[in-house]
């Protein structure tokens, strides 16, 4: 008896609602060769299937997209909103990501219109109590000059981006000095990945971060 009435409580009770929004942008411009997307996409399904990344999604019940992005009208959800409700959910997630096609190849870098289309994948996952950008480029914006407004609009959207980006080895950072000044919104950040290699690394880094969690 008591059993049957846990199971009817269990079954009743409303799902948790989801804890975070996060829509992964990631960069195909001209400067992505197909080696460098190789290691985008794989970095991505490495960083997905990481155990203590893939037990926070589960926790949160994050909902999770990936658009690639290029030039001006060039962006595309390769991957619309998905639940992670168990770990099988995250395993196909990044098992899909690791296999996707490129959407566009040897077209500009347009920031700016990126993140305007990015704010509006959020309507199809109102009930989610965090709605976060995550975009990841290798060089500033050279198509479209939209950048400014386009992070103004998220802002008032409620809607937060943090960033990846994609440096050339040595000391010199132009790419992260552009999306710290430019694109990330109050409250958030960039991270450096020193070339594509160590995409992954740096991606399993901003998760935990974005998600609340200590880095380890």
């Amino acid at each position: 008896m008591l059993r049957a009435l846990t199971l009817v409580l269990l079954l009743s009770s409303p799902a948790r609602a989801c804890d975070t929004a996060l829509l992964l942008a990631i960069d195909v411009s001209g400067s992505i060769d197909g080696g460098d997307y190789a290691l985008q996409v794989q970095g991505l399904a490495a960083a997905l299937s990481d155990p203590v990344v893939a037990d926070i999604l589960v926790q949160g019940q994050v909902a999770l997209a990936v658009m690639q992005w290029s030039g001006l009208g060039e962006q595309a959800l390769v991957q619309p909103w998905q639940r992670m409700l168990a770990p099988g959910d995250v395993a196909r997630f990044a098992a899909v990501a690791a296999t996707t096609r490129r959407a566009f190849v040897n077209s500009r870098t347009a920031v700016g219109e990126a993140i305007t289309v990015a704010v509006a994948e959020f309507a199809a996952v109102p009930d989610c109590r965090r709605r976060v950008i995550d975009i990841s480029g290798d060089g500033p914006e050279n198509a479209g000059n939209g950048v400014g407004a386009a992070r103004r609009a998220a802002i008032a959207a409620g809607i937060g981006i943090n960033a990846i980006a994609i440096e050339e080895s040595g000391l010199p950072s132009p790419v992260s000095a552009f999306y710290e000044r430019l694109v990330v919104t109050p409250g958030g950040f960039v991270m450096t990945a020193r070339g594509l290699g160590d995409y992954a690394r740096t991606l399993r880094a901003k998760l935990l971060r974005e998600l609340e969690k200590p880095v380890g």
